[in-house]
Protein backbone atom coordinates (compact mmCIF):
# COMPACT_ATOMS: atom_id res chain seq x y z
CA UNK A 1 0.00 0.00 0.00
CA UNK A 2 3.07 2.42 1.09
CA UNK A 3 4.33 1.37 -2.64
CA UNK A 4 0.87 2.29 -4.68
CA UNK A 5 0.92 5.79 -2.44
CA UNK A 6 3.90 6.86 -3.35
CA UNK A 7 3.16 6.02 -7.29
CA UNK A 8 0.29 7.91 -6.77
CA UNK A 9 1.56 10.90 -5.33
CA UNK A 10 4.72 10.90 -7.67
CA UNK A 11 2.57 10.99 -10.44
CA UNK A 12 0.38 13.68 -9.19
CA UNK A 13 3.45 15.46 -8.69
CA UNK A 14 4.30 15.15 -12.46
CA UNK A 15 0.84 16.78 -13.11
CA UNK A 16 0.50 19.64 -11.29
CA UNK A 17 4.78 20.07 -12.60
CA UNK A 18 3.87 19.75 -16.27
CA UNK A 19 1.25 22.54 -15.68
CA UNK A 20 3.61 24.77 -14.13
CA UNK A 21 5.53 27.23 -16.46
CA UNK A 22 7.49 30.17 -16.84
CA UNK A 23 5.88 33.90 -17.66
CA UNK A 24 7.51 36.73 -19.05
CA UNK A 25 5.91 39.81 -17.73
CA UNK A 26 7.03 42.68 -19.87
CA UNK A 27 6.63 46.28 -18.16
CA UNK A 28 5.66 47.71 -21.47
CA UNK A 29 5.01 46.42 -24.93
CA UNK A 30 5.35 49.69 -26.35
CA UNK A 31 7.81 52.55 -26.88
CA UNK A 32 7.63 55.74 -28.60
CA UNK A 33 10.98 57.97 -29.50
CA UNK A 34 9.25 60.93 -30.40
CA UNK A 35 10.86 63.13 -32.42
CA UNK A 36 14.30 62.06 -33.42
CA UNK A 37 17.18 63.30 -35.72
CA UNK A 38 17.80 61.32 -38.75
CA UNK A 39 20.97 59.26 -38.12
CA UNK A 40 20.68 59.02 -34.54
CA UNK A 41 21.01 55.49 -33.16
CA UNK A 42 17.57 55.18 -31.24
CA UNK A 43 17.54 52.42 -28.44
CA UNK A 44 15.05 51.36 -26.11
CA UNK A 45 15.23 48.18 -23.33
CA UNK A 46 12.29 46.97 -22.91
CA UNK A 47 12.34 45.48 -19.42
CA UNK A 48 10.66 42.34 -18.04
CA UNK A 49 10.12 39.54 -14.77
CA UNK A 50 9.48 35.72 -14.98
CA UNK A 51 6.07 35.94 -13.32
CA UNK A 52 6.15 31.97 -13.67
CA UNK A 53 6.64 28.93 -11.63
CA UNK A 54 9.80 27.75 -13.84
CA UNK A 55 12.80 29.04 -15.78
CA UNK A 56 11.91 31.04 -18.94
CA UNK A 57 14.64 30.89 -22.12
CA UNK A 58 13.97 33.65 -24.77
CA UNK A 59 15.24 31.19 -27.96
CA UNK A 60 14.62 34.36 -30.52
CA UNK A 61 14.41 38.25 -31.10
CA UNK A 62 13.23 38.89 -34.67
CA UNK A 63 12.56 42.58 -35.27
CA UNK A 64 9.92 43.48 -38.67
CA UNK A 65 12.82 44.77 -40.84
CA UNK A 66 16.56 45.21 -40.57
CA UNK A 67 16.59 48.60 -39.70
CA UNK A 68 16.32 46.95 -36.09
CA UNK A 69 18.64 45.42 -34.30
CA UNK A 70 17.41 43.28 -31.12
CA UNK A 71 19.89 42.11 -27.81
CA UNK A 72 18.51 39.92 -25.21
CA UNK A 73 19.31 38.48 -22.03
CA UNK A 74 20.50 34.72 -23.43
CA UNK A 75 21.06 33.25 -20.05
CA UNK A 76 17.75 31.48 -18.43
CA UNK A 77 15.59 33.72 -16.45
CA UNK A 78 14.71 32.29 -13.42
CA UNK A 79 11.26 32.67 -11.38
CA UNK A 80 11.04 36.17 -9.95
CA UNK A 81 14.16 37.83 -12.32
CA UNK A 82 14.31 40.05 -14.59
CA UNK A 83 15.65 40.71 -18.06
CA UNK A 84 15.45 42.88 -20.90
CA UNK A 85 15.28 42.86 -24.79
CA UNK A 86 17.02 46.28 -26.10
CA UNK A 87 15.91 47.11 -30.01
CA UNK A 88 17.75 50.00 -31.58
CA UNK A 89 16.51 51.50 -34.51
CA UNK A 90 19.26 53.47 -37.34
CA UNK A 91 17.69 56.28 -38.57
CA UNK A 92 20.11 57.16 -41.30
CA UNK A 93 18.05 57.23 -44.35
CA UNK A 94 14.90 56.92 -42.91
CA UNK A 95 12.87 60.49 -42.56
CA UNK A 96 9.26 60.16 -41.26
CA UNK A 97 7.41 57.85 -38.78
CA UNK A 98 8.09 54.81 -38.00
CA UNK A 99 6.59 52.22 -36.29
CA UNK A 100 8.41 48.32 -35.90
CA UNK A 101 7.67 45.23 -34.42
CA UNK A 102 9.87 43.00 -32.68
CA UNK A 103 8.81 39.56 -31.90
CA UNK A 104 10.14 37.43 -28.81
CA UNK A 105 10.49 33.63 -28.81
CA UNK A 106 10.45 32.11 -25.55
CA UNK A 107 9.32 28.77 -24.10
CA UNK A 108 7.18 30.97 -21.26
CA UNK A 109 2.96 30.66 -21.19
CA UNK A 110 2.70 32.88 -24.17
CA UNK A 111 5.35 31.88 -26.41
CA UNK A 112 5.39 34.52 -28.94
CA UNK A 113 5.29 38.04 -27.65
CA UNK A 114 5.02 41.38 -29.56
CA UNK A 115 6.99 44.64 -28.74
CA UNK A 116 6.19 47.59 -30.60
CA UNK A 117 9.11 51.47 -31.18
CA UNK A 118 7.45 54.03 -32.86
CA UNK A 119 8.71 57.64 -33.84
CA UNK A 120 9.34 60.13 -36.33
CA UNK A 121 12.42 61.02 -37.78
CA UNK A 122 13.33 64.28 -38.55
CA UNK A 123 15.38 64.69 -41.97
CA UNK A 124 18.99 66.40 -41.16
CA UNK A 125 18.62 70.31 -42.04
Amino acid sequence: MKKFLSVLALIIGFAFQSNAQGAIKFKSEKHDFGKIVEGTQASYSFEFTNTGKTPVVISNVQPSCGCTTPEWTREPIMPGKTGKVTASYNSTGRPGNFNKSITVVNNGEVQQIQLFIQGTVQPKK
